[in-house]
């Protein structure tokens, strides 16, 4: 078992790199290459990827296509910790998922664009800050209040939308760890009444409360006090979160502080096991999203309990525990997989900057084209792998893992290899650039292609291919065996053979998964 003094192998020091910023790029700072990295501790290499600053940046641009590949952009030159930065905004993206479709049948194509670019600074400014700080902002996010209709939620007719969704995919969850449902359609409807009245200005898009629209008592005796948690739980003894009494979020009046008073409260619940729901919600999530579906819950545990988290509510060492901690490097393990070792598939935004970033390639021109095969741009690949960034399908986010693989999806990360290795115009892909060239043994040459894509350890050691895939690229080189050596030195040889193993080997299931 390792831990934060756990000196890292060059496999740990690839897996740093690949799952804390997109793929390993060949041009990057020497602090965070693969040699520089093996041999500090796992708690020194969190800490040089955590330090960065968050910067202000937003993909603000003319239409919703140009914003988006100002974003891709911005992530393909994001170097050190600001490559961490941009994964972990892509992960709050999903996670507070707002998208311009359904604000620009709203608001306009404009008034989205500005609303969508302001909420992904929001995420940059706060992504390894305090959680509890950055829920807060949310709750009063113009987009948000946009998307989930808190701009509609008045005192006549409260609407449940936002608080809903603050319950459900923000903090606590529909249900625990065990299977349990944490809250109920009661609670849904205080926390509405808490929500009502709220605007934002158009100019500047600060959030204020409108209080002739503010649902209070006074107003409605017949709707009750405002509490939450305070009906019997139908699975098991106790009240809903284990609050002993039900809770009131008007302690300091009915005003701006409501808001604020229910999240409070839904920081402090409790689940059937008595632990932190919050914590455990998403703690659970950034597992799956840094190591690998459904951690157990005794994983789960150990990270909150070694980062402090329940009070703190700080990111930063929360990722400091997941980014120490053996499960983080679990899915380096070498092939061939047994039914033991746990994989993640690469979300499409990873898998294909990830891939550009390591192969060195940049895209042309304003609309990300790829020089070679079908010339697509990043825009349509990324759209049939089924990940348009500022566009999550609904405010659930995308579906992970199977759903990254469908048929589909796969055909659209083939054809991008297929692309990329073909992108012989403008020499934009050059591979010569990559591995030596005056290899002639078809096995070196493929040992080192691997090695270069970040699949193994050079001279394929630990590799991520099985010794039939590896053979199975032997054989593509050497047609079956009819060759024995080749010439890389020799331009039809490599245009023909080299692009092609490169095309192959981003096409296996090892460059899919993590």
């Amino acid at each position: 078992m390792g831990d934060q003094n756990t000196p890292l192998t060059a496999a740990d020091a690839r897996q740093m790199v690949r799952r804390c910023g997109f793929g390993i790029p060949v041009k990057e700072s020497k602090k965070y290459t693969i040699d520089s990295l093996t041999g500090l501790t796992r708690g020194e290499a969190a800490d040089l990827f955590l330090a960065f600053r968050p910067k202000g940046f937003k993909p603000k641009a003319g239409d919703i296509f140009k914003s988006h590949d100002k974003w891709l952009k911005f992530m393909l030159k994001a170097k050190k910790g600001f490559a961490l930065q941009e994964k972990l905004v892509l992960f709050f993206h999903d996670h507070f998922a707002t998208n311009y479709t359904t604000l620009a049948n709203q608001e306009g194509e404009l008034a989205a664009i500005i609303m969508i670019a302001e909420q992904n600074r929001l995420l940059r400014r706060n992504c390894r800050g305090n959680f509890k700080t950055l829920v807060k902002l949310i709750n009063t996010n113009p987009a948000m209040m946009n998307f989930l209709d808190t701009v509609l939620n008045r005192k006549e007719q409260p609407n449940e939308n936002y608080g809903r969704e603050l319950c459900e995919l923000f903090t606590v969850g529909v249900k625990d760890l065990n299977g349990y449902v944490n809250y109920l359609q009661e609670d849904i409807v205080q926390i509405a009444r808490a929500f009502s009245g709220w605007r934002h200005q158009d100019k500047d898009g600060s959030a204020f409360l409108q209080l002739n629209r503010h649902d209070t008592t006074a107003e409605y005796p017949e709707r009750g006090p405002k509490v939450v948690f305070g009906q019997p739980h139908p699975e098991f003894a106790g009240t809903v979160g284990g609050f002993a009494s039900p809770q009131s979020f008007i302690v300091g009046g009915e005003a701006e502080n409501e808001i604020d008073e229910v999240t409070e409260i839904l920081f402090q619940h409790v689940d059937s096991d008595g632990q932190n729901t919050v914590a455990r919600y998403l703690t659970f999530k950034l597992l799956e999203y840094f190591c690998y579906p459904s951690p157990a819950k005794s994983l789960v545990d150990e990270i909150i309990a070694d980062a402090g988290f329940v009070g703190s509510w700080e990111l930063t060492p929360l990722l400091r525990a997941i980014f120490v901690h053996d499960a983080f490097y679990e899915t380096a393990a070498p092939a061939p997989f047994g039914a033991a070792t746990k994989k993640s598939v690469r979300w499409p935004v990873d898998y294909v900057l990830g891939t550009l970033r390591t192969l060195g390639v940049k895209p042309k021109g304003s609309e990300l084209q790829l020089q070679g095969g079908d010339f697509n741009d990043l825009y349509d690949l990324l759209a049939d792998m089924g990940q348009t960034v500022l566009e999550p399908p609904s405010v659930f986010g995308w579906n992970w893992e199977e759903s990254w693989i469908s048929s589909v999806g796969l055909l659209a990360r083939y054809e991008f290899a297929r692309d990329l290795a073909s992108s012989r115009y403008q020499k934009a892909f050059k591979p010569e650039k990559l591995i030596d060239i005056g290899l002639t043994d078809p096995g070196d040459i493929v040992d080192a292609v691997v090695a270069q894509v970040g699949l193994s350890d050079p001279f394929g050691v630990n590799s991520q291919l099985t010794a039939t895939q590896r053979q199975s690229l032997i054989d593509y080189l050497t047609d079956g065996g009819a060759v024995s050596s080749l010439d890389l030195n020799d331009y039809d040889t490599r245009q023909r053979k080299l692009h092609g193993l490169y095309g192959l080997v981003l096409q296996s299931a090892a460059a899919v998964l993590h």
